[in-house]
């Protein structure tokens, strides 16, 4: 969940949360409990909010580099897991289970950081870090920010194609309900909080943006829209 929109929850709520993580093909991984779930405390531990919590019981869960070496604490890899959570494999595609599914322990495919304590910070998908003149961007980094924005109920970033640096950030907004945003608005609030290479360098307002039956906000789709009639 969004930082700043699991601060609203507890703030209105009270620290009744719990999070877990997980993925169709190994469910759950890890959990962040009600009491990693404060507004107030050590930095340290304020910082887990942005956690998915630890690996949990009878199941390991591993950040590693694409060596398969486990990543030192602030540096990102790759989430990997084994255990009986973990599913046997894609029905009838043997070769998508061995490209998944290798030494025994699933690849998610979900990039992430590791602390000291052993709590794991989910980047983003491996497949929609936009690469920006040579620079990689976490689309869910820069969302972080947007959801700064008060008139922000959703926001999707997606890399759309650009002649010069490859991929250029394009923020995606579903506004509140009666409420208003100027892209420029969007713009700034990331220039602010970003490194200016981060920052959308376009914004778009849908009512109606296209979602996975779970509610989830369609990315793929996102990027075959904007990038319609460009060479990918």
């Amino acid at each position: 969940m969004p930082v700043e929109i699991l601060k609203r929850a507890l703030a209105l709520f009270g620290p009744i949360l719990i999070q877990v993580y997980g993925l169709t093909e190994a469910c759950p991984v890890t959990l962040l409990p009600r009491e990693d779930h404060i507004l107030k405390g050590p930095e340290e531990k304020l910082r887990r909010l942005g956690s998915c919590g630890r690996e949990l019981i009878n199941c390991e869960a591993r950040v590693v580099s694409e060596r398969g070496e486990d990543v030192v604490p602030g540096k990102i890899g790759e989430i990997i897991t084994r255990g009986d959570h973990v599913m046997e494999g894609y029905w009838r595609l043997p070769e998508e289970t061995s490209a998944t599914i290798r030494n025994g322990w699933l690849h998610t495919g979900d990039l992430a950081t590791v602390d000291a304590e052993g709590y794991i910070y989910i980047v983003d998908r491996k497949k929609e870090i936009i690469i920006s003149g040579g620079e990689n961007i976490s689309p869910r980094e820069v969302e972080e920010v947007i959801y700064m924005h008060p008139s922000v109920a959703e926001v999707a970033v997606i890399g759309v194609p650009d002649e010069k640096w490859g991929e250029t950030v394009k923020a995606v907004v579903v506004l509140k309900e009666g409420k208003r945003a100027t892209a420029e608005e969007i713009i700034d609030l990331c220039k602010s909080n970003l490194a200016g290479f981060k920052k959308p360098k376009s914004v778009e307002f849908l009512a109606f943006p296209p979602r996975t039956p779970s509610g989830k906000v369609l990315k793929r789709e996102l990027r075959e829209r904007y990038c319609r009639g460009k060479d990918l």
